[in-house]
Order: C-alpha cells, then structure tokens, then sequence
C-alpha cells in the first residue's frame, strides 16, 4: 500500500492537496499531514512514504533542511520528494534540487499537475 505525506504549515494548504488527491485513497493510497520540518520527520521515520509534497518556507525547519535530512539518510533516500513553494526563481529550484528533491512545483499550483504527478510516481491510474 502506498503512503503520501503532505507538510505545508498552513492549514488550508494541506487541505487543498488533501482535496486534489482524494480519489487515490480509494486505489489504497493512504494519506498523512504534517504542519512543520520536525513533525514531518517524525512521521517519515514512522511511517515511510513513498512520496512527499513539502513545502519549502516553514517554521522551526524548512522544506530545503527536511529534504536534504531525509535524502541523505539511506533508508529513506528512495522516497519521492516533490518541494511545493511560491518562490519560483531559478535558484530556489537549484536550491531544491541541491538538497536532493525530485521535483519542483510552484504555488499556485494546477490540481490535475498534483494528480498527474502522484499518479506517475506511484504507478497508479
């Protein structure tokens, strides 16, 4: 059974992404939410998801540390990690990509990039 992760600090954010991948519970895909860095560590060592929507700007620990931390652990260095954030310029996503993410996407963002992009890592249709 495949397990997403979503850790974005504002509450209406995870929502949202909650809302836009909602049809793969019912393909077995279990989802989970976390509101900052240290949660999210705490529920990837629990839990351990294949992919991760993280959002870059936090408190306490960014996106960036969270991604370079779990990448660099090799238990955990195959999850997908997908960085969400409203700052787009070149060197934000050298700086994600610096840090090991496998992926990009800028707020706002397209619901159907959301579904395509989970659908494609998971191999789910």
């Amino acid at each position: 059974m495949s397990k997403i992760l979503i850790v974005d600090d504002e509450p209406y954010m995870r929502i949202l992404m909650e809302q836009a991948l909602e049809d793969f519970i019912d393909k077995g895909v279990t989802i989970f939410t976390a509101d900052n860095g240290m949660n999210a560590l705490d529920v990837i060592k629990r839990e351990k998801p294949d992919l991760i929507y993280l959002d870059v700007m936090m408190p306490e620990m960014d996106g960036y540390e969270v991604c370079s931390k779990v990448k660099k652990d090799a238990e955990f260095e195959n999850i997908y990690i997908v960085l969400l954030t409203a700052r787009g310029q070149e060197i934000d996503k050298k700086m994600g990509m610096d840090c090991g993410a496998n992926d990009y996407i800028t707020k706002p963002f397209d619901p159907d990039a959301i579904v395509g992009k989970t659908s494609e890592v998971l191999k789910i249709e």
